[in-house]
């Protein structure tokens, strides 16, 4: 089988030519605590959660999973009274199961919830290798419970909650979805995963093609997933909750939209994932953008791949939210 990879959007690689001395491909274990502690990390806590004033923003501790730490979530309502009970965004952020905090990625859900007069609701879960699974999912379906329990004193509505995130976000909202219909937990709306880090395996023809290249690559989606589970890491006994591509029933799931970049490793795991639940009898819309690395839309947002995927992104939940 060929290892040539497809190419990279010409936008597009001229922003990964620009930013190749602050992302590499790699992301070797020993690297976590140096990236944990870089100047992108940082600047997640000077972003303006408020979009200039459009939303009052607060941090609210809530109770966490059953013998483990409350869990912090960032709560972002329009300052505006709301007409009707506002849909809520359930955001679960990305950082390859090791990096990030709530506000990591979160002007993405603000940008939808300024357009369609929603609540965001971002969740700080635990970061492995410290705290390795079931910690992350746990803390995430407890955020999800908290903010479906409490919607009404937000001014949301229980019954119209989209969980949303992007990469390790993406993978764990997927579990979320799978969590919740098993322990028949709160209604979901919808999951909107992008670019989500399903397959815990890294072995797919996508996998090692892009080794080396792009945006998170074989080796750092190893660190990932190894932080995570250890040695059980591409074994046989992964669970469904862990990596959401080794679930064996994806029947009674919300709709999904699943999107991903055709240059990059997690390609060919989420078109895989999208085929298995229309095949189950799910429904779900698939974006593959072509010559899109990992998360180029966050990268390069200007690039007209980046406008295209966010306008697809928004024009789902639209529909989603007028039914």
């Amino acid at each position: 089988m060929s290892q040539v990879p497809p190419p990279f959007d010409p936008e597009l690689a001229a922003a990964l030519e620009l930013i190749k001395d602050l992302v590499s491909p790699g992301l070797a274990p020993d690297d976590i605590e140096e990236v944990r502690q870089g100047p992108g990390m940082r600047l997640l806590s000077e972003l303006d959660v408020t979009m200039d004033g459009f939303f009052e923003a607060e941090e609210r501790t809530v109770p966490g999973p059953e013998g483990a730490p409350e869990i912090s979530l960032l709560i972002c309502r329009p300052a505006t009274e709301p007409a009707r009970p506002r849909p809520v965004v359930y955001h679960v952020h990305g950082g390859g199961l090791v990096l990030g905090t709530n506000r990591a990625g979160v002007d993405v859900p603000l940008a939808w919830a300024r357009e369609l007069d929603a609540v965001v609701v971002s969740v700080e879960y635990r970061l492995a290798p410290e705290h390795p699974y079931p910690a992350q999912i746990e803390d995430v379906y407890a955020g999800l419970v908290w903010t479906a329990e409490h919607a009404r004193e937000l001014g949301a509505d229980p019954e119209r909650i989209v969980v949303a995130g992007s990469s390790a976000g993406g993978g764990l909202c997927a579990a979320l979805a799978l969590l919740t219909r098993d322990r028949k937990g709160p209604r979901m709306l919808g999951q909107l995963l992008m670019c989500p880090m399903l397959d815990d395996r890294n072995d797919t023809p996508s996998a090692h093609q892009m080794a080396g290249l792009g945006i998170w690559d074989h080796q750092a989606n190893e660190t990932g997933w190894t932080a995570l589970l250890g040695a059980r890491r591409g074994g046989p006994d992964v669970p469904e909750y862990a990596a959401p591509a080794r679930a064996t029933d994806l029947t009674g799931l919300p709709p999904a939209f699943l999107d991903v970049g055709s240059a990059e490793t997690f390609r060919d795991e989420v078109v895989t994932y999208a085929s298995r639940i229309w095949q189950a009898g799910g429904v779900a819309e698939l974006h593959v953008w072509p010559g899109g690395f990992h998360g180029f839309d966050g990268f390069a947002p200007q690039a007209a791949l980046s406008h295209a995927a966010r306008a697809a992104q928004l024009r789902w939940l639209r529909r989603l939210l007028a039914d």
